[in-house]
């Protein structure tokens, strides 16, 4: 099992303990490119294809209904 692999389970086993970092690496090698917030906005904006995705950046966690979308898009790709 790769680090990755592991990170992800870790995300999926605990939602609510997400860091931004953990997040933002697991999209990032899915595929997803990001565009950083302007303006004093807090939100990151993740995309790829016709998908896109706003995560805003909290600490010490990202909320965990931000987590799950992210959870559920990934296991969308699973099934392609």
């Amino acid at each position: 099992m790769s680090k990755l692999e592991k990170l992800l389970q870790k995300i999926q086993n605990n939602p609510k303990q997400v860091r931004f970092e953990e997040l933002d690496k697991i999209l990032r090698n899915a595929g997803f490119k990001c565009r950083q917030p302007q303006g004093g906005s807090s939100h990151y904006y993740y995309t790829r294809d016709d998908q896109q995705l706003s995560v805003p950046y909290h600490r010490p966690h990202i909320k965990e209904i931000y987590v799950k979308r992210v959870i559920e898009l990934l296991k969308g790709d699973e099934k392609k």
